[in-house]
């Protein structure tokens, strides 16, 4: 069969390695961009603030040092006795030097672990996959809470993590693997659960080796430091008394959780045993079936969530295993196997608030959401086995049958194709929610720096936006707004609520039943939305504008929130939920112009079209009365969503057309009709 990729004929061999080449060379920059920005963020920080966890060590004249026990200060040492052995010889470095050395060592280290985690990805991998994978996956480390965080903590949690890959993937005796997962274990005790892994995998003079090596280091710093080891081991149990406030969010570990339940004393205690035997059984198991799988990076990652689950403290910085079940496959479905990757990597990217509602239901899932995935990824995802026929070749995700462009030379990417079948709903849904997320942070950054220059700012641009609709004869605001404030009180109360819930509620809607009844529509629908949103935040950035309310002297009436004290220097600034000064171009508007025009493309009832007109109609009008946007605020809103389907149609191409039962057959023979479109079977992953 000839080579097809994305229902084109692929070029010369060398055109597709040269194409993988730029791409590898472009992953390489970002990542470069991406450690050079972590060497800034860490650099730039005043020094009391950076490599907090190492005050301890700071002595009255700049000079690190350690004095008595590691475990007496307030901010105490939560690291084992073993570190703070290993870690002594440093103490007499000037903080400065030694920030500056710690900064680039973790820097190094974290590339060598992108890099050994790279090589060690399941087989088979296509040529592709292992020239790209070292970039993708410094990146991710990059991107990464737990990296940042041992960051700027100057945390040792980035070497127990190495120290066990080189373990598994790069020594070659079994005594010098044991080493390194004891050594590791030193440093982290749960770490030791990977001697059952190395037994039970028929590695049993690793596993020996790592337990004699971990009793070894144990002993030595107990040799040299009795008060602290003592204080650790048998005071604090194990390091879980260590901290002041093992409830924090931060703690996403078991026993963390079951604290912040509200569940203590003894009952938690037992909970807390149980729990962790369990978890340790079963997660086990599961891993010692992967590596005998061939997929030893899936177990060494389910062995160290493992780890973080059933450890009496796992801080954000010891979080770096979950990152790794990235590598584990998921999904009958093509289109479903960037699901558990996108959950994990946002999970260990992004703040807990970014992925979920501010809901009381749903705090408990948003304080443990990485140690839920944690144990998900120990205990319950069903990661495909490397003997299934779906491992390597899984379902091929539907394509609708491509449509002839206006111009040739439309799509300008080709392999955005238009993919019929209906998209996972957790992944959309998640998706949705941090694209939310991220755009009411950016909305609440575009004020143009401080308040009084913000409001100022905004002030001038809305006097000039005032004095074109002067000149254009179209500055109707002001008598809409007490024509019907004074003449329509019922309108008014119309207005308000209209303004208040339909921008989220419609868009919602049609998205979801677009969703459930015309899947490649959706998709297409959504695109245009985002790009239209995206060019409206880059609006909000540019030109920050006072809306007609938030004008001093024009006599507007604010009908929503109420009467505006001018003589306050803060008001109409940010607020918790909103930029106010964001009115240029109105996504209300905007929004509801992309229902409209969703609808009227999409229906096939004329009633339906008309429907689909009435909505921005009344969002403009709601606007305007209200005093919240000028006209031209509607204008802009009409060419962000006009840019949106233009950028989706030059990007993508036209979108995919629906067809009749007499209209079935496409130029290459019958093809399946999935939700009224034309589709073929793709090839590969798509």
């Amino acid at each position: 069969m000839a080579n097809v990729e994305h229902g084109r004929p692929a070029g010369p061999a060398g055109a597709v390695t040269g194409r993988t080449s730029v791409l590898r060379a472009g992953l390489w920059l970002i990542a470069a961009v991406l450690a050079a920005r972590q060497l800034v963020a860490v650099l730039s920080t005043p020094r009391g603030e950076r490599l907090t966890d190492l005050e301890t060590w700071i002595g009255p004249h700049g000079v690190l040092h350690v004095k008595d026990s590691l475990y007496d200060a307030p901010d105490r040492f939560t690291g084992t006795p073993f570190s703070g052995l290993v870690l002594k010889p440093f103490s007499r470095a000037a903080e400065q030097a030694l920030g500056w050395g710690w900064t680039f060592g973790s820097l190094a280290l974290v590339v060598a672990l992108g890099l050994v985690a790279a090589r060690a990805l399941p087989q088979p991998v296509s040529r592709r996959t292992s020239l790209l994978a070292a970039p993708v996956a410094i990146s991710l480390l990059m991107l990464s809470l737990p990296v940042r965080n041992a960051f700027t903590t100057g945390q040792t949690s980035i070497i127990p993590v190495l120290l066990v890959l080189l373990a598994c993937f790069t020594a070659r005796d079994e005594r010098a693997s044991g080493l390194l997962i004891g050594v590791a274990a030193a440093l982290q005790p749960t770490v030791l659960l990977f001697a059952p892994l190395l037994w039970f995998t028929g590695r049993r003079r690793a596993a020996v080796s790592s337990a004699v090596t971990f009793a070894a280091a144990t002993a030595l710093a107990w040799a040299a430091m009795p008060h602290d080891s003592w204080t650790y081991w048998i005071h604090h149990l194990a390091g879980a008394g260590l901290s002041t406030t093992p409830a924090a969010t931060a703690n996403q570990s078991l026993h963390g959780m079951l604290l912040r339940l509200g569940v203590e004393g003894p009952l938690e205690i037992t909970l807390f045993a149980l729990l962790s035997v369990a978890v340790a059984v079963l997660g086990l198991r599961r891993a010692v079936t992967y590596a005998r799988d061939g997929q030893l990076l899936l177990a060494v990652a389910i062995t160290g969530c493992v780890a973080v689950a059933v450890s009496p403290t796992t801080w954000q910085h010891q979080l770096l295993w979950v990152l790794l079940a990235v590598v584990g496959r998921v999904g009958k479905r093509a289109s479903d196997r960037y699901m558990w990757p996108v959950l994990v990597v946002l999970a260990l990217s992004l703040p807990a608030k970014m992925m979920l509602p501010e809901m009381t239901f749903l705090v408990p899932v948003r304080d443990n959401i990485v140690l839920i995935a944690a144990l998900a990824a120990a205990c319950v995802v069903p990661f495909l086995s490397r003997t299934s026929p779906l491992y390597a070749t899984p379902v091929p995700t539907e394509y609708a049958a491509p449509v002839p462009a206006r111009w040739s030379w439309v799509p300008l990417v080709p392999v955005w194709r238009r993919v019929a079948a209906r998209p996972n709903l957790i992944l959309e849904l998640l998706l949705i929610r941090v694209g939310y997320s991220a755009y009411q942070q950016v909305r609440l950054a575009a004020t143009g720096g401080t308040i009084s220059g913000g409001r100022a700012t905004a002030e001038a641009h809305g006097r000039q936006i005032h004095s074109i609709e002067q000149f254009l004869h179209i500055d109707v605001e002001h008598w809409v707004n007490h024509t019907v404030f004074h003449q329509a009180p019922w309108l008014t109360d119309f207005f308000n609520f209209y303004y208040t819930s339909f921008h989220f509620v419609v868009p919602l809607s049609v998205l979801g039943v677009l969703y459930v009844r015309r899947p490649a529509d959706y998709r297409w629908a959504r695109s245009a939305l985002g790009f239209a949103t995206v060019l409206a935040l880059i609006g909000f950035w540019a030109f920050p504008l006072a809306p007609p309310r938030l004008m001093p002297g024009l006599g507007f009436i604010d009908t929503v929130h109420g009467v505006q004290d001018f003589s306050k220097p803060n008001y109409g600034t940010l607020t918790q939920l909103t930029n106010q000064y964001a009115a240029m171009p109105s996504l209300h508007f905007g929004w509801s112009l992309w229902c409209g025009v969703v609808i009227v493309v999409l229906s096939r009832r004329w009633w339906m079209k008309a429907l689909g007109l009435v909505h921005p109609l009344c969002t403009v009008s709601a606007i305007v009365a209200t005093g919240n946007h000028w006209v031209l605020d509607a204008v802009g809103g009409a060419t962000v969503v006009g840019a949106g389907f233009f950028l989706t149609y030059v990007l993508q191409g036209p979108r995919a057309r629906t067809v009749t039962a007499e209209a079935r057959k496409t130029d290459d023979g019958p093809a399946r009709v999935v939700d009224g479109a034309v589709v073929g079977r793709g090839v590969g992953s798509g």
